[in-house]
């Protein structure tokens, strides 16, 4: 039978609706789940407050507080040769990077002999369950540490207990210690601030120290540089001749004066060879001729008392010989002036180098001793200072001894635990409800499948299949009698023509509590004074036995192969008030055995002998028999699991018999738990397992 109204379809805009969070169910469900986030709250709480009385160590913290001298007095400025705090920002996050170097620490550790302090120490510790279980598995017996390892170990246990902090605007900083015990929080605050002062006096003195042994040999190495420059510098000025710059620059004045001598000389010459000359061509020349060339008085006399005669050739031969003569010296006084000028000039020369010589060695002495003379003021210098370092900081304040322990905040831990309890509660809630897949209200399953919801059974209060009928028989006034019995009247009204007399009943999944349903319902139109028969549909597992107490009885098989009749097949259940038809064993298919036409024909002989037939059928998920029996029925109910069958099941099912082309008349959301729907808040809104109920029904 098939109806005119189709399943209907998910709306397009579902998967927009499934992406708005709706903020009130979230907490309407975290309402609903209180007494479960209550509990975790509670628990974790439990567990903050056991864990911080009874198992967290007390911690106590104590402070030391330093100043950071950036601006200090020097009794000597030594900038270049002592380290000192710069007033930058960056300096001082360096000093807290210092006061937690392994360096410092390690000063520390030996000035506390931490190393014989098991709270430092491990090796002091006994061995933990953990360890002697390691020990036991892998065999290997402890081993002691090295004094080396200790160090080491007690470094790393102290570099995990302290913090070092710069007070914003300032140059304070401060050092906070933590150990299980007062006094020792604070003698390690003290010590800690000394040893770092301590430090810095000590980085000063090795600074100090290294810049004076460094100064001593470079003073000595420039003592020996300035004697060798200096003997080089009289070696060379006792092998020279150079007296001094001022006799250079006389020889360079007689060199002037020679030149210029020269140069006269040179012009007489050229006067006296040009007159010798002039001489020697006048030897043919008048006597007056020669009187003028020679120039001379004693020939003019000589020509004007005795005119051109003997005494006057020989006056005028011996003026030539006389100008020959005065040639050749004047040629070698030039000759000498010459020789003289290049000697000069030579001596000039060689003297010019040695002066260059002799003053670039007087100045390397010069610049050796200047050099000598700086390192050795300052070596005096550094040795006056190693007695004066001062450090950059100071203790402002000592330690305290503290009061009461840091930690555990009690009172911060069993907060946190309560809102780690509260996140955890939730999320469990909410994650349980993300998870639920099922159908737990009539609403929601007619919304998704778009069929009514015909009946909504309870869960009932027995632990076998006989005693839910027995139940319903002894109970006819409980919820679950009445939910039947609304099931009933809904399947009645399902036609207005005629009521069904077939009626199919089948589920997605095999454990929904469908045959129970089946066997209620034969029970409740026998109330009405109908004749009823109930078949067993699932020739496959044959449930019908956990209900009645039937042995090697004859059933459908034995009907529908002319064995039997359905008259005496039937058997009559006086718990039920109907006549049920079980199925035997076969090697035959079921599915074939519910399409032959002589299953048709006994559904034919069933209408016309009894009022009400109802045909408990597998579920139609795992075979195909649902789907074949639903052709012949006049009425089709699928029962749904309450808060288990998933909606991929229901919606796979539903498809399913529409490939056949039959429609569902209505659903059974079945085995409904009443302390369930309590607890998910929906216990108020429905009568057959609500509060409202109770004034209705006796269960």
């Amino acid at each position: 039978m098939s109806l005119d109204r189709p399943i209907r379809q998910a709306p397009q805009n579902a998967s927009a609706e499934d992406d708005v969070i709706d903020l009130g169910a979230i907490l309407r469900t975290m309402w609903r789940q209180r007494l479960w986030i209550l509990v975790s709250v509670a628990l974790f709480t439990a567990l903050g407050a056991f864990y911080a009385y009874k198992i967290a160590v007390p911690k106590y913290r104590a402070t030391s507080v330093v100043l950071l001298d950036t601006a200090q007095d020097q009794l000597i400025d030594l900038g270049a040769v002592l380290p000192s705090l710069g007033a930058e920002s960056e300096a001082i996050n360096t000093e807290v990077e210092v006061l937690k170097s392994r360096r410092l620490l390690e000063r520390v550790v030996n000035a506390a002999d931490l190393t014989q302090d098991p709270e430092f120490n491990g090796a002091l510790r006994p061995l933990s369950l953990k360890a002697k279980l390691k020990n036991l598995v892998t065999g290997t017996t402890p081993v002691t540490p090295s004094a080396e390892q200790q160090v080491t170990s007690a470094i790393n246990a102290l570099l995990s207990r302290i913090s070092v902090r710069n007070l914003p605007n300032t140059y304070v900083l401060q050092i906070t210690l933590e150990t299980e015990n007062p006094a020792k929080s604070a003698l390690l605050a003290d010590t800690m601030a000394e040893q770092y002062i301590l430090y810095q006096m000590d980085v000063k003195f090795e600074a100090t120290r290294d810049a004076s042994e460094w100064l001593t040999s470079r003073v000595a190495d420039l003592k020996i540089e300035l004697e060798q420059a200096e003997a080089r510098v009289a070696e060379f000025s006792s092998n020279s001749e150079v007296v001094s710059i001022e006799t250079v620059q006389a020889l360079e004045r007689q060199l002037k004066e020679l030149r210029d001598r020269l140069q006269a000389l040179r012009s007489s010459l050229t006067a006296d060879t040009e007159r010798l000359s002039a001489l020697e061509n006048a030897q043919d020349a008048s006597p007056e001729e020669k009187i003028v060339l020679a120039d001379d008085p004693r020939l003019e006399t000589i020509f004007r008392e005795n005119g051109p005669s003997p005494a006057f050739e020989a006056r005028f031969r011996q003026i030539v010989n006389l100008a020959d003569v005065q040639v050749q010296r004047t040629q070698a006084q030039v000759q000498a002036l010459m020789t003289s000028v290049s000697a000069r000039e030579t001596d000039i020369a060689r003297q010019s180098d040695e002066l260059i010589q002799l003053q670039q060695l007087t100045r390397e002495a010069e610049a050796s001793r200047l050099l000598y003379e700086y390192f050795l003021s300052r070596l005096k210098e550094t040795s006056a200072q190693e007695g004066i370092q001062r450090a950059d900081s100071r203790i402002l304040s000592n330690a305290v001894l503290p009061y009461g322990p840091s930690e555990p905040r009690k009172s911060l831990i069993l907060v946190m635990s309560a809102l780690l309890g509260t996140i955890i509660g939730v999320g469990g809630v909410l994650l349980r409800e993300m998870r639920q897949n099922g159908y737990r209200q009539p609403s929601e399953l007619e919304e998704d499948t778009g069929l009514p919801v015909m009946g909504q059974v309870p869960l009932l209060p027995t632990s076998n299949r006989r005693q839910a009928l027995e139940y319903l028989a002894m109970k006819p006034t409980s919820a679950a009698a009445e939910a039947v019995r609304n099931l009933r009247t809904s399947v009645l009204l399902t036609s207005p023509d005629k009521s069904p007399k077939v009626i199919m009943l089948s589920s997605a999944l095999p454990g929904e509590g469908k045959t129970t349903v089946s066997f209620a319902l034969a029970q409740n139109f026998v109330g009405l004074g109908k004749k009823v028969l109930l078949v067993e549909g699932d020739i496959r597992r044959r449930v019908f036995s956990q209900y009645l107490d039937v042995k090697d009885a004859k059933g459908m098989i034995a009907v529908l192969s002319g064995e039997t009749t359905l008259t005496e097949a039937a058997i009559h259940d006086p718990v039920l008030g109907a006549d049920i038809l079980i199925s035997e064993q076969t090697d035959a298919n079921a599915a074939d055995i519910l399409s032959s036409q002589q299953f048709k024909t006994f559904i034919d002989t069933a209408r016309a002998t009894y009022d009400i037939v109802l045909i408990d059928t597998p579920p139609v998920l795992v075979v195909p028999d649902a789907r074949v029996v639903a052709q012949l029925a006049d009425t089709l109910l699928f029962t749904v699991h309450w808060d288990k069958t998933s909606k991929t099941q229901v919606r796979d099912a539903l498809r399913m018999f529409e490939m056949v082309g039959v429609r569902l008349n209505g659903l059974v959301l079945n085995q409904i738990d009443p302390k369930g729907m309590r607890e998910y808040g929906y216990g108020d809104s429905y009568g057959a397992y609500g509060a409202y109920g109770s004034k209705y029904y006796t269960n």
